[in-house]
């Protein structure tokens, strides 16, 4: 590995035989240490040997080892001769955070705070198998497909101003719904409003500091006021598309001539039949995803004003999704690319005056949403001209683990972890044991380690820095 300077090192396409394309790591000192310890580095590097990928092999300072591509990763492929693969995207296809601003002050919440969290983890479902309050059938679940968020807002399930600060307006256009199969649709259809598992949750905070007046104002945001944040994404009916394409994606690879080090890479031409059925069903599940996120702030709204009255006001600052494959327009040495941007745990971060950023927000930039643990911090950036030049409009999407799962759970007791944290001023309420000890602070980088590597690597700039309350897990 190469230091370039004192947050971006390389790994020259020459390491490895195969390597088409260098790895560009955003990195502090402490972090590249945490990364040295897994395989995420060498899953970069695997990435960098798919063919028809334009410009590096991308490593965002969260990265952690993945399916195929590491958590943490970007790569641009051609959109006429490189390839599309499942497992640049994820199982949890379009995982996202929705950042929603109330009009009320981090005291007021406080007093009330056990209520609404209780509140909400009624009217919020959450779980493994969670179902739904909302019910569809099959005929409403293929327009969901089609059209994501805003089909929610026509039945009348939130605002027409919801929709305009989605990343793609809450919908990707050429969605297919009978690319999806029977199978996940059969999973995603009682699950439509739901929170999910694992790191899915849902969060109260209140904005602890402003770094950037101008930007924040734009965002709506000042300190001392609550705010909520949603993780979650297409849940049963994404990971069931991901399943099934990567099957089908691993017979076809040899009739296409496609060999790798991985097989975890497995990947089709973005232009072949396979592919073009994959990037329909994919932008279905992720218009799910959309409108499930939708359909959750619609209940929030009523668990607020159920707990503090009509005068209550949840508004939508912005969703942005960071598993997801999109057809884009970049300029690359010095010539405009048309590629697909593989985003794999990595949020866009488009920059002012960006055409596809929300008319109010044009003047600071694309809001970027940045989840921490559930006992440290999240961040709101604002995408930098920086993400344009190296990244493909890309940052990292939250702190990155540094323990398993199973590590974070041995040896540790939900009911003390939920000491420690009350203790602190933080409520948890979750569906199981663990979804607490599995999430413990210490199983994430510091976050603002994180943040503070793509600030001074000018792929966004630090607006606000977001403190927990309450948090809803499944």
């Amino acid at each position: 590995m190469e230091r370039i300077d004192e947050v971006r090192h390389r790994i020259p396409r020459n390491a490895q035989a195969g390597m088409k394309t260098d790895v560009l790591f955003f990195a502090s000192d402490p972090i590249l240490a945490h990364v040295r310890k897994d395989k995420a580095l060498q899953q970069a590097m695997n990435v960098a040997c798919l063919p028809g990928i334009v410009g590096p092999s991308l490593a965002m300072p969260d990265i952690h080892q993945g399916y195929g591509f590491p958590i943490g990763g970007v790569a641009a492929m051609d959109w006429r001769h490189g390839v599309v693969s499942p497992g640049g995207v994820g199982y949890d296809i379009n995982c996202g955070v929705r950042l929603l601003r109330t009009n009320l002050e981090a005291g007021q919440v406080r007093v009330k705070l056990r209520e609404l969290i209780d509140r909400i983890f009624a009217d919020v479902p959450c779980g493994v198998g969670g179902q739904g309050h909302l019910k569809i059938t099959e005929k409403q679940l293929n327009q969901v497909l089609e059209q994501g968020a805003p089909w929610m807002v026509e039945q009348g399930y939130g605002t027409l101003s919801d929709t305009l600060r989605c990343e793609e307006r809450g919908c990707l256009r050429e969605a297919a719904a009978g690319a999806v199969s029977a199978r996940a649709k059969e999973r995603g259809r009682p699950q439509i409003g739901t929170l999910g598992s694992g790191n899915h949750f849902l969060e109260i905070q209140y904005v602890e500091r402003v770094e950037q007046p101008a930007a924040a104002g734009d965002f709506g945001l000042e300190e001392g006021q609550v705010v909520v944040l949603i993780h979650s994404g297409s849940r049963g009916l994404g990971h069931q598309v991901c399943t099934d394409f990567l099957s089908t994606m691993g017979a076809a690879m040899k009739r296409y001539g496609i060999t790798l080090p991985d097989r975890q890479l497995a990947c089709v031409p973005v232009q072949s039949p396979e592919g073009r059925s994959y990037l329909q069903a994919m932008r279905a599940a992720a218009n799910f995803a959309w409108a499930n996120r939708q359909a959750m702030l619609h209940f929030l709204r009523g668990s607020f004003a159920q707990v503090f009255g009509k005068r209550a006001q949840l508004d939508l600052v912005y969703d942005v999704c960071h598993n997801i494959a999109k057809r884009e327009k970049h300029r690359w040495e010095g010539r405009e690319v048309d590629v697909l941007v593989h985003r794999k745990g990595a949020t866009r971060a488009f920059p002012p005056r960006h055409a596809e950023i929300p008319a109010e927000y044009r003047a600071s930039g694309q809001p970027v949403l940045i989840p921490g643990s559930m006992g440290t911090a999240s961040w709101v950036l604002a995408g930098r001209d920086g993400a344009m030049l190296e990244s493909f409009g890309s940052v990292c999407h939250g702190a990155g683990r540094l323990l398993s799962r199973n590590a974070a759970k041995a040896g540790r007791d939900a009911r003390q972890v939920q000491k420690e944290l009350e203790a602190r001023g933080i409520l948890v309420r979750s569906e199981t044991r663990d979804g607490i000890v599995e999430e413990v602070p210490e199983a994430y980088k510091d976050v603002d380690e994180v943040i503070d590597v793509v600030h001074r690597a000018g792929l966004a700039a630090k607006v606000a820095r977001l403190r927990p309350l309450g948090v809803i897990k499944g």
